[in-house]
């Protein structure tokens, strides 16, 4: 055990409390205990390629692709749904693992079962232990897609003694933007090693204008296709309600679904909808007969509540007016990039930070609005009333969208590059 264990351990007690709130699986997987991987293919190197959650996930579509026409890829995850969505869409073709918590005994049991050549990291998840045991191993480690906003930022710079040294280790970091440009470099990466390639997400939006499923979907949950429909995506806390207000302030007849960014959320998010709401979690459980049940009890069917994983898509492509959650309170914004890439007239609130360059190339290019809580209804009454000013920011969002592919290709040929000199490197650095 090393000094970053033992503030590990203190802080997960002290921190329980909050983490113990969500059941979590795979403890042995957390801690490095997974399967030996089979034996490398010959003349290939192997790539593990981490990314955290759903999100940054299914940002690897096309890049996992590019990377295995050369290299044998590991894709790996932290949480239970990330993992979940990259055994779903990487599992047949790709070996798939559950990343460590970063304690030394964890990490090195970790890459000890994967044996990886070279390690990246998707947007940041510089953990210490990681980066230096693969140093020790001549693992060369990279981060795409990087972004580094400016809350983490101000965080990491008051233990810059402690996580700078894993941020000078880094053979490569891609960012998104030149604002994350400077902040790895003011983290220790050297000015040659980071360059902007641009953000992944652009990439993997597929800009069409239906979505298979999605009318079963309004039909199973009673929505009228006949009258206007607000989805808010990625909802955060008292934004359901807020979102009811505004709806009910407009009426017409407008129907609103949200789905909460958090499944810890959802019977929260109910109850601030009001009574009748029609949850998609029953009708699924129920068939028709909860949807006739919930009927009974909703006003109109006018609210909905998309409370199971991997529908929200489909429910976007039903919208007249998208909202992005996580927007309007103290959190820091969602990826409009979905829905805008479904041809939808999307607006957000004014807290975007975590998602900066995407909110601001897509706001300058007339394709998204930005709205303060108390102009919410107008806008959205302004858009729901005027089909011509959705369909000009909708074309002027997918339009941004088009403009801002290849950050994929760019990464690919860097973590080539890396793996190359990974595979045919010693297995020992100094440098310690």
């Amino acid at each position: 055990m090393n000094g970053l264990d033992f503030a590990y351990a203190v802080g997960g007690v002290l921190l329980a409390p909050i983490w113990a709130r969500k059941i979590r699986g795979g403890w042995a997987a957390r801690f490095g205990r997974v399967a030996a991987l089979p034996a490398k293919q010959p003349g290939r190197a192997r790539v593990l390629i981490h990314a955290v959650s759903v999100g940054e996930v299914n940002a690897l579509r096309g890049l996992v692709a590019l990377v295995r026409e050369r290299c044998e890829v590991v894709v790996a995850s932290t949480t239970d749904t990330g993992l979940a969505r990259a055994q779903e869409l990487f599992g047949k073709t790709n070996h798939v693992v559950r990343y460590p918590l970063d304690f030394s005994g964890a990490v090195e049991r970790f890459l000890e079962a994967v044996s990886p050549d070279a390690a990246v990291l998707v947007e940041l998840e510089v953990w210490p232990n990681f980066v230096k045991a693969c140093q020790r191993r001549g693992v060369p480690v990279g981060v795409i897609n990087g972004r580094l906003s400016e809350r983490s930022f101000k965080g990491y710079r008051r233990i810059r003694r402690i996580i700078g040294p894993s941020f000078e280790r880094l053979a490569f970091a891609a960012v998104q933007d030149e604002a994350y440009r400077a902040r790895f470099e003011a983290m220790g990466v050297a000015r040659e090693r980071v360059m902007v390639t641009g953000t992944m997400k652009w990439d993997s939006a597929k800009i069409e204008r239906s979505v298979a499923g999605a009318e079963e979907l309004a039909a199973s949950m009673g929505i009228d296709r006949s009258r206007p429909l607000v989805v808010a995506g990625s909802t955060g806390p008292e934004e359901e309600a807020m979102l009811h207000r505004a709806c009910l302030s407009i009426g017409g007849g407008v129907q609103l679904l949200c789905a909460p960014r958090k499944p810890e959320r959802f019977d929260e998010a109910a109850r601030a909808m009001g009574a009748g709401v029609v949850r998609r979690s029953v009708v699924k459980a129920g068939g028709a007969k909860a949807v006739d049940s919930a009927a009974a009890t909703a006003s109109g069917r006018d609210r909905f509540l998309l409370d199971t994983i991997g529908e929200l898509r489909a429910a976007y492509s039903l919208a007249d007016v998208a909202v992005v959650g996580r927007s309007f309170g103290k959190l820091f914004g969602s990826d409009p990039i979905e829905p805008v890439s479904l041809h939808k007239a999307t607006i957000m609130g004014p807290r975007f930070k975590d998602f900066e360059s995407v909110v601001r190339a897509l706001r300058d290019a007339g394709g998204l609005g930005i709205v303060r809580a108390e102009t919410l209804s107008s806008e959205m009454r302004r858009l729901l009333d005027d089909a011509g000013a959705r369909e000009k920011m909708a074309q002027a969002g997918t339009r941004c969208i088009a403009e801002h592919v290849g950050a994929t290709k760019r990464h690919a040929e860097l973590i080539a590059g890396m793996a190359a000199a990974g595979s045919t490197g010693g297995r020992k650095v100094s440098g310690e």
